[in-house]
């Protein structure tokens, strides 16, 4: 898959829920950098912390409204719209960064508003 191909497909499986086919999008030795969960390495890592993400959420959308695609990088400005199962609503706006290498996400950070994830963040 091209760079265009594999941030699509990133945003398609995270909306659909298939959080295992999302993770096989990134390599093996992948690095993430996330606002919340902090600093994330190797694919393995990022498997077993998706697994508890539909624990956290009800639903869960990030949809894309602007996407730049240069080469082997990608920014995507994307809305999160997510319920958790207590009911609690959460509305952000998030700005990722992603370099793709032969086909897998090699590099993500993302930045967004934590305090909307306040409810499900641990204490």
């Amino acid at each position: 898959m091209n760079t265009r191909d594999v941030i699509t497909r990133y945003y398609e499986l995270a909306n659909q829920g298939d959080w295992s086919s999302w993770v096989d999008l990134f390599a093996v030795d992948q690095v993430t950098d996330e606002q919340l969960a902090g600093h994330i390495e190797g694919q393995q890592t990022l498997r077993e912390m998706m697994a508890g993400f539909p624990d956290m959420y009800a639903s869960f959308q990030n949809v894309p409204r602007h996407v730049v695609i240069e080469g082997e990088q990608a920014a995507v400005v994307s809305h999160i719209s997510a319920t958790t199962h207590q009911g609690e609503t959460i509305e952000a706006d998030v700005a990722n960064y992603f370099r793709v290498t032969d086909g897998r996400i090699a590099y993500l950070a993302n930045f967004h508003d934590s305090v909307p994830f306040r409810a499900v963040s641990p204490a």
